[in-house]
């Protein structure tokens, strides 16, 4: 192998210095969602009853063919930092709340499987952040049964 200065390779190429940029959280989930849609129709495999699991087996929890393994055989996302397919590792990567991980990857939600579309979507609501609406839709549905029961026991 040859070696030459960087002033010499520069009479010859265009050189610039790589961009060290890393993906935001957001980009992180998109990435993730763009790869599901390009097979929207193909079937992969939920986690079973993730919420029933204690916390160290959880986050060993994988399987063949998940939303996982698809976010992992991407090359891109390995290199900005997701260590495996493992539901902790995922969690840690795309930093995901134990209910947003519920939603997107359980059992008791789809069955067994889910299409790739439907998981896509649902990353995508968590990058935009639509799960703190619905938390004050929520709390706004609790407010209108208590608030009334309280004004009803109060007087």
């Amino acid at each position: 192998m040859q070696q030459k200065p960087l002033s010499e390779i520069r009479s010859i190429a265009d050189v610039e210095p790589a961009q060290s940029r890393s993906l935001t959280r957001r980009e992180r989930l998109e990435r993730w969602a763009d790869l599901l849609e390009r097979e929207p129709s193909r079937q992969l495999k939920t986690l079973h009853e993730i919420e029933l699991q204690p916390r160290s087996k959880r986050d060993e929890m994988r399987a063949d063919g998940s939303p996982l393994s698809f976010a992992y055989a991407d090359p891109v996302l390995r290199t900005e930092g997701l260590a495996s397919d493992k539901l902790g590792d995922a969690i840690t990567f795309f930093e995901l709340s134990d209910g947003q991980v519920h939603r997107l990857l359980c059992s008791c939600m789809y069955g067994v499987r889910t299409e790739a579309g439907a998981a896509a979507r649902q990353i995508r609501t968590i990058a935009r952040g639509d799960g703190a609406h619905r938390s004050r839709v929520g709390l706004t549905g609790v407010a209108v049964v208590v608030i009334p029961a309280l004004l009803y026991f109060l007087t």
